[in-house]
């Protein structure tokens, strides 16, 4: 497979100059995505985003605040383009950044159906790809590229309440949200002494587009429907860009990382 095209919003050498933060993102070119990445446009930062698509106007905000931008368009439910990506990206990754941060946020509530019409083996190995072993991938060559380093070194694994609690009509999204808590919890277990921190944190009812393919399902699919389209109606949804600011803003606590399966709304 042909290697991605990187995008650049400062031209010049990959990493110019010593990073005080390198972030890499997933599921970055829209909705709590998007707004991580604007979050993460500061001085001192070096982020790559990969999405399927790039973002112009992330790009151009990079520029204006001369921050360095790479932008890896890649379909991450995709396993063979998300190894590839994930080869090339942590093979050339400097190592006098003084943090690390891995924020996997990409990931997909499709297919929503009752379990006894969940035969679509596509969608479901593309889900679990995409909300599994794309994190999995991605955080070992990043766990490799940091070893023995002093920096800071975080993971966030978006996760969801539906790892936690059932939800008639997400058989699929539940179980991979379960195994993303359940990764979480062996990626500490088995690095934390060499002072990797590995969350995975629930954010709450966004108003994304995840929301609206929700809204969008049958109630014969997904009973709980109603429910989520009074919420809209009512006001009740976290915008991304509250999420993402709390997300950011907990990520540099003293105590990231204390509770590994956490939800941001404990954090103002």
């Amino acid at each position: 497979m042909a290697i991605p095209l990187v995008i650049f919003a400062v031209l010049s050498d990959r990493f110019p100059h010593m990073s005080q933060t390198i972030a890499i993102l997933t599921g970055a070119s829209r909705g709590l995505g998007a707004s991580l990445a604007r979050g993460l446009l500061a001085p001192g930062t070096h982020l790559v985003t990969l999405a399927r698509r790039t973002d112009d106007d992330l790009a151009a905000l990079a520029r204006e605040q001369g921050v360095t931008l790479e932008q890896v368009p890649v379909d991450l439910s995709d396993a063979e383009a998300a190894a590839s990506v994930a080869e090339r990206i942590f093979a050339s990754l400097p190592r006098d950044a003084s943090r690390y941060l891995l924020i996997n946020n990409a990931g997909t509530v499709n297919p929503v159906a009752n379990t006894a019409a969940l035969t679509d083996v596509a969608a479901i190995g593309a889900a679990f790809t995409l909300n599994v072993t794309a994190v999995m991938v991605l955080t070992a060559r990043f766990l490799a590229a940091t070893q023995g380093l002093s920096a800071r070194r975080q993971i966030v694994n978006i996760s969801s309440g539906a790892g936690r609690n059932p939800n008639a009509g997400w058989g699929v999204y539940c179980a991979t949200k379960a195994a993303l808590d359940m990764y979480t919890r062996v990626v500490n277990a088995e690095h934390r002494e060499q002072g990797v921190q590995a969350v995975s944190m629930a954010p709450g009812v966004v108003d994304t587009g995840m929301q609206e393919t929700i809204r969008s399902s049958s109630v014969e699919s997904f009973p709980a429907l109603a429910r989520f389209q009074e919420m809209k109606a009512a006001g009740k949804l976290s915008t991304p860009e509250d999420v993402a600011r709390r997300i950011l803003a907990y990520t540099e606590r003293d105590d990231f990382g204390q509770t590994e399966i956490d939800d941001i709304r404990n954090y103002s």
